[in-house]
């Protein structure tokens, strides 16, 4: 009788340290996890501000007349970061944008704001 008492207390001193080694393992997952967010987080908030400036700036270029929205986003990828980078360039540097032509650089050329 005794003999079977001790048994029955190993096994379940046995199953305690098995499932104290388990949960010591999930922890661990849990921490590295959120230790990898705020790094994300961080990162992606000033893209979001970066994204809307551009977004202003290439709709400020469609006020333009000639220059709708694929030529905008031309004109920023070409490297033009304002209206008047756009209307006092050569007409060399406009017809180097991929998508502007002749007649959009003598639009340019005419307009006054």
């Amino acid at each position: 009788m005794i003999t079977t008492i001790l048994n029955k207390l190993k096994s379940v001193f046995s199953k305690k340290n098995l499932i104290s080694k388990t949960s010591k393992t999930k922890k661990a997952s849990k921490t590295t996890k959120t230790l990898k967010t705020p790094k994300s987080s961080i990162s992606k908030k000033p893209t979001k501000g970066k994204k809307k400036d551009v977004k202003l700036l290439i709709e400020s270029f469609t006020s333009i007349p000639g220059i709708g929205a694929k030529s905008a986003q031309a004109f920023y990828d070409a490297g033009f970061k304002s209206t008047k980078d756009i209307l006092s360039a050569k007409d060399e540097d406009l017809l180097a944008v991929p998508g502007v032509g002749i007649k959009v650089v003598k639009k340019l050329k005419d307009y006054k704001p």
